[in-house]
C-alpha cells in the first residue's frame, strides 16, 4: 500500500511539474529581451527560448534546471569581456546557440559555456568561435556533449585555450563533436569513465585528443587529422582506443598517438596513415595492439624504453620508413602474425603465413634514433648494406624481437 503511495505521488509529481512548466521567450520585441532577464524570471525545468538576433550578454549565470534553446542559431556576443555561460545547476541543457567573442586572460580561463559542480546536463548543437575555452566541464558528470561545432584562431599555446575541456568529470559522453584550431581539440585530466566517438579533431595547435590522469575511458571512431600531434595519452589505465583514424600529424615532433605511462589497454582496428610517428610508446605495458593499419607513415612503431609484455598481433604494416625503432637491445614484447610490406620471405606449405621470420627493426632505425641528421641517408644503398648486415648478425637492434609468423597478404 505504502509502495503504490509512493508511485501515485511521484507520478503527481512528474505531472504538476510538466503542467507548471513554461516557455519565457526572448527577442527585441518579446516583453523580455535579455538572456539574463529571462533566466531570472524562469522557474525550475521552464524553457528559456531564444529567439533569431544578436544578444550581447556575457556572464550569463544557470543556477536553476532549466532548458536554454536557440532558435534559428541566435548569436551570443561576449564582446570579449569575459565568460558568456556558466552553468552551476543540475538538470540543465544548451541547445542550439551560436556563441562569440569569449574573453581572453592570462590569469582565467574563460570559456563559452563552462558547466561547474553539476549533473545531468546537455550541451547540444552549438556553435562556438572567436573562443578562448570553448566547452569546459569542472567537477560536473553524467552529462552529455553533443554535436557542437567548435571553431578556434589559435596561433600561440600561451594565448588560447582547449575546444572541450574535462576536468574531475567522470561519465560523460562526447560525441558527434567538430573541433578545429584551438590549443588541444579534446582535454581530459582526472576524468573517468567518459566515452569519445565520432568526433573530428583536426587542425588543433598541439593535440587532437589529449588526456592525463584519466582511468577507464573509452574513444572510439575519432578522427584526428592535421593537428600539432594526434592524441597524447599519459599517466592513465585501462583505455579502450578502437575505430579511430590519426592522418597527417606531420611535422618534426609530430605523430598520431603518444602513449607514456600507459597499462592495461586495448589498440585495435585503428588506422594511422602519413604521420611522422604513427605510435610513440614510453613506459607503457600490458598494451594489445591487434587488427591496425599502419599505411606511409615516417615510424609506425617508435619505442622509447620500459615498455613490457605488449602484445602486436594481426597489424598491418604497409609502405612505412621504419616499422619498428626501439632504442635498446632489450625486447619483452611479442610480435606475432602481422602483415609487414617489406616482407620477402616465402611460403612454401601455403598456410598463409611465412616460412622464415621477419626481424622488423633496422639498424638504421637506431642510428637515426641517436643522430637524427643521418635521417638524409634513407633509402641510400649504403643504409641497405647496413641493415642487411644487421639482419645477418644483429649487434645493436634485439636479437629476439622478431614476427615468427609473419602473413603473407595484409589482413582485411
Amino acid at each position: 500500500m505504502r509502495k503504490s503511495l509512493y508511485l501515485a505521488f511521484g507520478f503527481f509529481l512528474l505531472f504538476t511539474w510538466g503542467v507548471a512548466a513554461k516557455t519565457v521567450e526572448v527577442c527585441e520585441s518579446c516583453p523580455v529581451k535579455s538572456i539574463k532577464g529571462a533566466i531570472a524570471l524562469a522557474k525550475d525545468y521552464d524553457t528559456v527560448l531564444v529567439k533569431k538576433g544578436t544578444y550581447y550578454e556575457f556572464d550569463i549565470l544557470i543556477d536553476k534546471p532549466l532548458t536554454l534553446k536557440g532558435e534559428g542559431y541566435p548569436i551570443v556576443d561576449g564582446q570579449k569581456k569575459g565568460e558568456i555561460i556558466k552553468i552551476i545547476s543540475d538538470n540543465v541543457t544548451v541547445d542550439g546557440l551560436f556563441i562569440i567573442n569569449v574573453g581572453v586572460s592570462y590569469t582565467t580561463d574563460f570559456a563559452a559555456i563552462r558547466v561547474t559542480k553539476s549533473e545531468h546536463f546537455t550541451i547540444q548543437n552549438v556553435v562556438l568561435e572567436k573562443l578562448f575555452f570553448g566547452i569546459y566541464l569542472e567537477k560536473s558528470s553524467n552529462g552529455k556533449v553533443y554535436h557542437n561545432k567548435i571553431i578556434g584562431d589559435a596561433k600561440d599555446e600561451y594565448n588560447s585555450g582547449n575546444g572541450i575541456q574535462l576536468w574531475y568529470s567522470h561519465y560523460v559522453d562526447v560525441s558527434h563533436n567538430h573541433v578545429q584550431g584551438t590549443r588541444d581539440g579534446i582535454y581530459l585530466e582526472f576524468s573517468d569513465n567518459i566515452t569519445i566517438t565520432k568526433n573530428t579533431s583536426t587542425k588543433n595547435l598541439r593535440y587532437g585528443l589529449h588526456f592525463m590522469f584519466s582511468d577507464n575511458d573509452v574513444y572510439s571512431q575519432n578522427t584526428f587529422e592535421e593537428n600539432g600531434a594526434g592524441v597524447a595519452v599519459m599517466f592513465s589505465r585501462n583505455i579502450s582506443m578502437q575505430n579511430n583514424t590519426f592522418r597527417k600529424n606531420w611535422g618534426p615532433a609530430a605523430y598520431g598517438m603518444l602513449l607514456k605511462e600507459i597499462n592495461d589497454a586495448d589498440i585495435q582496428n585503428n588506422t594511422f596513415e602519413e604521420n611522422t610517428v604513427a605510435i610513440s610508446i614510453e613506459g607503457s605495458n600490458r598494451i594489445t595492439y591487434k587488427d591496425n593499419d599502419f599505411i606511409k607513415n615516417g615510424w609506425a612503431i617508435r619505442v622509447i624504453g620500459a615498455c613490457y609484455t605488449n602484445i602486436f598481433t594481426g597489424n598491418n604494416f604497409m609502405n612505412n620508413s621504419f616499422d619498428v625503432s626501439y632504442n635498446s637491445k632489450l625486447n619483452d614484447n611479442e610480435f606475432r602474425s602481422n602483415y609487414w610490406s617489406d616482407y620477402t620471405g616465402y611460403d612454401l606449405d601455403r598456410d598463409g603465413t611465412g616460412d622464415v621470420p621477419y626481424r622488423p627493426v633496422k639498424l638504421f632505425s637506431y642510428i637515426a634514433n641517436k643522430t637524427p641528421e643521418t635521417i638524409v641517408l634513407l633509402r641510400s644503398l649504403f643504409m641497405d648494406i647496413i641493415d642487411f648486415s644487421e639482419k645477418v648478425s644483429p649487434v645493436f637492434t634485439p636479437d629476439n624481437l622478431e614476427d615468427a609468423q609473419p602473413l603473407m597478404k595484409k589482413r582485411q
